[in-house]
């Protein structure tokens, strides 16, 4: 039996640009991707049913043979992972009308039974977490380090903190993997867990509060305020004060600079003094821009900072106006404050943007992926260029040029 992870295509396009770059399940909320929540509650091999451009990096593998097809959107929890676990051949699991999950005898007919329907179906016992937008990777975050972190520690003993110098509050909602290095500062676990993945690092003098999820290798800087609702993933460097915020992974913001209620890829950099601005001045809801309805749309939220895709980076002293949404392998940079839909491969700042061409981007991504001894291989670029031409009609700019 293996498990396959659909996009929900009444889905996906809401998650851009997060899911330009990657399948709907490979997306971070709490400590664990979406995929790995359900590897580690079902103990079953992983594969994706994607975009097709993303499929040579997240493959689907084999599609014969039984299968159990789970909406990559959904965080399961106990409940929900035993419903899916008692399916039975032909039968499917629904949340009012979205499809939850279904155990297929032979996995190549997916698209068929999706389409025309189940032998048997069920509906959830309890309402399930589904991360239909964007802003609710950072809405759900706090909750899903608290689920993901009595997952990862249950029946497992926690490192010591190690160091005569650090302050520790409620000792026992804190988890330490092998491997990390804690040096004067405080963690404060008394309105939320706080788990130190491996090899990781806290430097001297940074205030930590739960809950927080710090990824494999990764560093909080010294002086470092992290206020709370946090991940931080594997392989960033992380500075500053920062409140309810996601760092998927090999990102950094390694200096000071408020980022709150924000959303920040992979391979991204923040600017020294790089601030983001999460409530607007007169308290309203936030807008933010809508790749899938090609307009901003309400959140409905009152707090709404910065979402930012993958390879993305800005200057010194940058500042983010509310609700910014910014693409994949844009370049912000220069005085005042930036648009609020800065599109993928945009080059510039408050004085206006070219594009970032691709052969600049590889450039850049070749000597950031290289400083982690990666490499940005052929199926990074292929997925680059596709992403390219679809963002296109982005870059409005382009559009002028070509009328002239």
């Amino acid at each position: 039996m293996r498990v396959l992870l659909f996009d929900d295509p009444a889905i996906r396009p809401h998650l851009l640009p997060f899911t330009f770059t990657r399948p709907v399940a490979a997306l971070r909320c709490g400590i664990l991707t979406l995929a790995e929540k359900w590897q580690h509650r079902l103990q079953l091999p992983i594969a994706y049913l994607t975009e097709r451009y993303l499929q040579a990096k997240y493959p689907a593998g084999s599609v014969t043979g039984p299968a159990l097809v789970i909406n990559g959107a959904i965080c399961p929890d106990e409940v929900l992972t035993k419903q899916v676990q008692k399916l039975q051949a032909g039968e499917a699991l629904y949340y009012k009308e979205m499809l939850v999950a279904a155990h297929l005898a032979d996995a190549s007919l997916v698209a068929e039974l999706i389409q025309d329907g189940f032998q048997k179906t069920h509906e959830v016992v309890e309402p399930v977490t589904t991360i239909r937008e964007v802003w609710h990777l950072f809405l759900y975050n706090g909750a899903e380090i608290r689920r993901d972190f009595d997952l990862l520690t249950k029946g497992r003993q926690s490192a010591p903190v190690g160091d005569a110098h650090t302050i520790v509050y409620a000792p026992e909602n804190i988890f330490i993997e092998p491997g990390v290095k804690i040096r004067a500062a405080i963690l404060n676990a008394e309105r939320g867990p706080i788990y130190l993945g491996k090899d990781s690092q806290i430097h001297e003098g940074a205030i930590i509060s739960g809950p927080l999820a710090l990824g494999e290798g990764s560093h909080i800087n010294p002086g470092a305020k992290m206020r709370g609702d946090n991940t931080v993933g594997p392989f960033c460097k992380v500075g500053g004060e920062v409140t309810n915020s996601i760092f998927f992974g090999y990102s950094n913001k390694g200096h000071d600079g408020y980022v709150g209620n924000s959303v920040i890829g992979e391979w991204c950099n923040l600017g020294a003094d790089t601030n983001t601005s999460n409530l607007k001045n007169n308290y309203a809801a936030v807008k933010i821009w809508s790749h899938m309805a090609g307009r901003f749309v309400n959140t409905g939220q009152q707090f709404c900072g910065l979402m930012m895709g993958d390879h993305s980076k800005c200057g010194i002293n940058t500042m983010f106006n509310t609700g910014t949404v910014v693409g994949v392998a844009a370049n912000i940079f220069g005085a005042g404050f930036p648009r609020t839909f800065i599109p993928s491969f945009s080059w510039g700042g408050a004085a206006g943007f070219e594009t970032f061409k691709l052969p600049k981007v590889t450039e850049v991504a070749e000597r950031v992926m290289a400083r982690r001894q990666l490499e940005y291989d052929a199926v990074e670029q292929a997925i680059m260029q596709q992403v390219y031409e679809d963002t296109a009609k982005d870059r409005v700019w382009e559009r002028s040029v070509h009328k002239e």
